[in-house]
């Protein structure tokens, strides 16, 4: 199944995808947009076009399991997200995606700009890989 995956921001969005074969995730862009229905628009049509048969979206949990304010919209931009893209959305766990972003760009020396134009779509290939492991190994 293509699973596209989203890192949810208030100024970028990381967007990551993986093949039909849930083998290989990737990540497809990051989009700099702070209005929410722009941003779902772009996300819908990335896809369409890609023809996404589900979209991962990061939940930001508490480092104890519990959900904050972040949490709450993050759960009503994927049920906004699924209205309009008609693709099913999922909400998953995504503690600490960033940092190990962070230090997979750190191993690879992507530092600056650089690191701040990819560190969310890695963040959205990091959420899309622990999805699919977890999906590979349970029955969601």
């Amino acid at each position: 199944m293509i699973i596209l995956s989203v890192d949810y921001g208030d100024a970028r969005t990381g967007i990551g995808i993986c093949d039909k074969n849930e083998i290989l995730a990737s990540p497809v862009t990051v989009i700099n947009e702070k209005d929410r229905d722009v941003l779902i628009s772009k996300i819908a049509l990335i896809a369409k076009e890609r023809k996404a048969e589900l979209i991962v979206v990061g939940l930001p949990k508490n480092m104890d399991g519990t959900e904050g304010f972040r949490a709450q919209a993050c759960r009503e931009f994927a049920l906004e997200l699924e209205n309009i893209s008609q693709v099913k959305t999922a909400l998953y766990d995504e503690r600490l995606t960033t940092v190990s972003a962070h230090l997979a760009l750190n191993a690879t020396d992507t530092r600056g700009r650089k690191r701040k134009a990819v560190v969310d779509a890695v963040s959205a290939v990091m959420i899309l890989e622990d999805f699919i492991a977890k999906r590979k190994n349970t029955i969601l």
